[in-house]
């Protein structure tokens, strides 16, 4: 009984599993059919479930629109503080300023009456006026205000005055230049004062040619400072000899950079023991002193001494030539002073030896030499005694003045007093065209690189330093033009080299590319997508209610 309830069963299952088997054929034929009628369809998204899709992918964009890109901005913002960039390229082309300096010239005739020298004054003027072929110059004729024969007790000896001419009767027409102060002493036929109704005379004529010869030197100076400078200013041409304008260029670039304050070594150097000791503050005292008092409205000094026993120099020949001169300082072994406090240093050197210096004759030597923009070097012979006296070093003192004179850039020719009126008028048209000059660089550069930064600091120097220039520009010939027109000068090259900006001028903007670049990619795409998908979605549900509608 078993076994046939076992077939029984067991032959149950196989038709099962034929009506089964032709089920899911004819079901298999009719999704090949057509597959699209078995394809399940997600669910409809619900509005909620949109709605708060939106609301996540707007909140995204609504951090990076409004918080993200404000801070980055904010953060990532070059700072350029604003600047008259209009007016610092109108004072480097020279429209808000011109540097003609008023020379005032005293005329002092004690056998003249009031209305003849008046006459004199005037005439004379317009000589001047009329053949003037600089501009930078003008020479503004006075009356004296004393006939005074003394001239130091005299008015007319003013610091506003730059040079008297002192006129006497003679036989002929006669000038010579007082050596040590601004006078110039002319004498004059009494038959070539000019008359009342006179247009023009002898004697105007011939003063007009010798101011403007007293004054030759301070021109051709100027002319060459203004035909280096970028300012389109009317130059007086320097003549068609080039001698003239390689010494010129030779002048300026032996000259030291002006600075209000130099600091002043004397150095003793000797092979030996001795001499171990220098009156040089005596001798400082006695022959250079007057001339610092003198240079005073000008510059500032301060002075200090050294003595170096056992100094071999670089150069050890009896004779020294040309080239020896440049390797004759031992810098790797003296100790030279540096700059103290800022302030340029101009080194004296006194060596003790038996060294010379030959020249071109074959019995004349010298002893000293000056070195451009560093200083002097004066040689002298072993003194007899180990202490070299005042006496001795009056020379060498005497021919350091001298040589600073020449550093400083002072004039060759005149009085001292005149040379010294004259190192302001230089100096002021020196600062006054290279300040103007870093201010057009700077607006120039501004311009240039709209990228770069500009600090306040550098806004407030350029404000500064052109305040400063109209201060000097309505005090040019004056000391305090000078001092308007060296803060000026400061200002503008503390502007131009404005540490935190120049750092920007090697930021280009590849580097900024190659920055952003690995940040936006990860962060934009996911974005980007999000938002794409979003207004796909919203585009699918306007039509389907278009649909339904």
């Amino acid at each position: 009984m078993s076994s046939v309830s076992e077939k029984r069963h067991d032959s149950a299952i196989p038709q099962t599993e034929s009506i089964v088997g032709t089920g899911n054929a004819t079901t298999n034929n009719n999704d090949v059919a057509n597959p699209s009628k078995t394809r399940k369809e997600p669910p409809p998204e619900k509005s909620e479930d949109i709605q708060r899709r939106s609301y996540i992918v707007a909140s995204f964009w609504f951090i990076v629109l409004f918080l993200g890109l404000p801070i980055w901005w904010k953060t990532t913002t070059i700072y350029r503080a604003e600047l008259p960039l209009s007016q610092m390229m109108d004072w480097a082309d020279g429209k808000l300023c011109s540097p003609v300096f008023p020379i005032r010239i005293a005329i002092d005739a004690p056998t003249l009456q009031k209305d003849e020298t008046e006459n004199l004054v005037r005439i004379t003027q317009q000589a001047l006026d009329t053949t003037d072929d600089f501009k930078g110059h003008h020479l503004q004729l006075e009356v004296s205000p004393s006939t005074n024969a003394d001239y130091k007790t005299s008015s007319a000896h003013s610091s506003n005055t730059a040079l008297t001419l002192r006129l006497s009767p003679g036989d002929a027409f006669i000038s010579s230049l007082h050596s040590r102060e601004p006078v110039l002493e002319i004498t004059y036929p009494p038959n070539s004062i000019p008359t009342p109704d006179a247009t023009s005379s002898n004697l105007a004529t011939y003063l007009a040619t010798q101011l403007r010869d007293a004054f030759s030197e301070e021109r051709d100076v100027m002319s060459y400072l203004l035909s280096k400078s970028s300012m389109p200013f009317e130059q007086r041409p320097l003549g068609s000899s080039q001698d003239l304008s390689d010494s010129l260029s030779k002048r300026m670039t032996r000259s030291l950079k002006y600075s209000r304050t130099y600091h002043l070594t004397f150095s003793l150097f000797t092979s030996g023991l001795v001499p171990s000791s220098w009156d040089i503050d005596s001798a400082i005292d006695e022959y250079m002193k007057p001339i610092l008092d003198m240079l005073g409205p000008i510059h500032n000094f301060t002075i200090d001494t050294q003595v170096q026993l056992y100094a071999s120099p670089g150069v050890q020949s009896q004779v020294l030539s040309k080239e020896d001169l440049s390797s004759f300082i031992n810098a790797a072994e003296w100790p030279l002073s540096p700059s103290i406090g800022g302030a340029p240093t101009v080194n004296f050197v006194v060596y003790i030896g038996n060294q010379t210096i030959g020249t071109a004759s074959e019995t004349a030597t010298s002893q000293s030499w000056l070195i451009p923009q560093w200083g002097s070097v004066y040689l002298l012979p072993p003194p007899s005694t180990d202490r070299v006296p005042s006496d001795l070093l009056k020379q060498p003192v005497l021919t350091f003045t001298s040589h600073l004179l020449s550093l400083l850039g002072t004039p060759q020719s005149g009085p001292l007093p005149m040379r010294l009126s004259t190192l302001t008028r230089i100096r002021t048209a020196d600062l006054l065209l290279r300040a103007s000059s870093s201010l057009g660089s700077l607006a120039r550069l501004s311009l240039a690189l709209p990228s770069i930064s500009i600090p306040s600091s550098v806004a407030d120097g350029v404000a500064k330093s052109m305040h400063h220039l109209q201060l000097a520009c309505s005090n040019l010939g004056a000391t305090g033009g000078l001092e308007h027109a060296r803060i000026a000068d400061v200002e503008a090259e503390r502007a131009f080299f404005e540490k935190s900006m120049v750092g920007q001028l090697y930021f280009p903007d590849e580097h900024k590319i190659a920055v952003y670049l690995p940040l936006l990619g990860p962060v934009g795409v996911p974005l980007v997508i999000g938002l794409l998908n979003q207004i796909k979605a919203w585009k699918n549900s306007r039509k389907e209610k278009a649909k339904e509608t």
